[in-house]
């Protein structure tokens, strides 16, 4: 594909902005909706599959263009809908516990730590619930729109907003402690960029393929490193933004970029490990031996965690859409536009088995249950699935 068609391609993945100093000045095309496209890939003919089991699944809205991942603690799981929905459920059956509404569309996926709740609006708006009744406990405001879920830890609220600020308040108060700010490029990738937590340090990543650890006491940089450096002539071919949340596993941590690569470092100095050549608009995940990635492509990697180097790539799923992958021990979940969760051998990328939900697309990522894993589709269902 040439670059020209490329542009063409990516019109609804990127949003033009001038300094994103509110979100009234964004574009609103955005990889959420893309246009329409190579036709996806026929679904595989799988030869005997194994059984995949529904363990419950619940209506909990719509979340029309946006992507807004459910998150779960302790015994429940806890989703937001566009409409200003949010919803508790009980793990083991799905059961409601409180369903209430904020009053606001909702634009970001939720956060917990199992006591706060915590939601976000394309306005800029902050809600803190609590995680036993859905009471709303306080309310705060950011500069822009938040497309990623809120992370809660240390006392700290953490709020990323889409003009490259991140926001931490105080967990019990709503009361702004710091806020870190970086420079947007022109044309950004507009997406569910979030942050990740550690011991003392907010993980994030930002335009022009940069990785961030901040202080969290403090708000200050501890450590900048370069995941990817623009290239090309144009703006559009120019686009290395971080996407995704870095991932985190012991002292390591992991981001990557779109039109850029993938990249691990030490989390305590920001010093590289590996980095591959690689465009992705979901991150990376990986869990003790390889890092799992979904390429812009629809293609699925595996590479080895110590050395980025690529133990298998799976590209029957071109054009699909595909999420970010969850590791699930001997295999590998992940979605597609169609509402299709496939599933991968953690070994070799050989199809095992598949499972259908609603016919709406899963943008979201997969999250881990304690007893197999759960997915919202953009039509507001949610599914608890097992491989058995």
């Amino acid at each position: 594909m040439g670059r020209r068609a490329l542009a063409v391609s990516l019109v609804a993945l990127l949003a033009a902005c001038s300094s994103l100093p509110s979100v009234e000045k964004m574009n609103p095309l955005n990889w959420f909706s893309p246009p329409a496209g190579p036709k996806p890939a026929e679904l595989p003919v799988l030869t005997n599959p194994q059984a995949v089991r529904v363990l419950w699944s619940v209506p909990v809205g719509s979340s029309e263009k946006f992507v807004l991942t459910p998150v779960q603690f302790g015994e429940r799981v806890f989703a937001a809908a566009r409409d200003g929905s949010v919803t508790s459920v009980a793990v083991a059956s799905g059961k409601q516990q409180w369903r209430v509404s904020v009053g606001t569309k909702l634009s970001g996926g939720v956060g917990t730590d199992g006591q706060l709740v915590v939601v976000a609006s394309d306005e800029g708006d902050v809600f803190a619930l609590n995680a036993e009744t859905g009471k709303t406990l306080w309310r705060a405001r950011v500069s822009s729109e938040v497309l990623a879920a809120p992370k809660i830890g240390e006392g700290l609220v953490l709020v990323r907003s889409a003009d490259s600020r991140i926001f931490a308040f105080g967990a019990d108060d709503g009361k702004r402690r710091w806020f870190y700010q970086r420079a947007a490029a022109t044309l950004i990738v507009r997406s569910p960029v979030g942050i990740t937590l550690g011991p003392g340090v907010a993980y994030a990543g930002f335009s022009g393929g940069k990785l961030v650890a901040i202080n969290l006491a403090s708000g200050s940089l501890r450590w900048e490193a370069t995941v990817a450096l623009p290239k090309g002539t144009t703006e559009l071919e120019r686009v290395t933004d971080l996407v995704g949340e870095p991932a985190l596993l012991g002292r390591e941590v992991c981001a990557a970029a779109f039109q850029g690569r993938v990249a691990c470092y030490d989390g305590q100095n920001g010093n590289q490990i590996w980095a591959r050549e690689m465009s992705t608009l979901t991150g990376v995940a990986f869990d003790e031996r390889y890092a799992f990635v979904s390429d812009d492509k629809g293609a699925v990697h595996a590479l080895d965690r110590s050395s980025g180097r690529s133990i298998w790539k799976q590209d029957r799923l071109a054009n699909r859409q595909l999420t970010l992958p969850l590791p699930l021990g001997t295999e590998v979940a992940v979605g597609d536009l169609q509402g299709y969760v496939h599933f991968l051998a953690r070994e070799s990328g050989a199809f095992v088995a598949r499972a259908a939900t609603d016919g709406s697309a899963i943008r979201a990522a997969p999250i881990r249950l304690p007893d197999g894993f759960l997915v919202q589709t953009q039509n507001g269902g949610l599914y608890a699935l097992n491989l058995n």
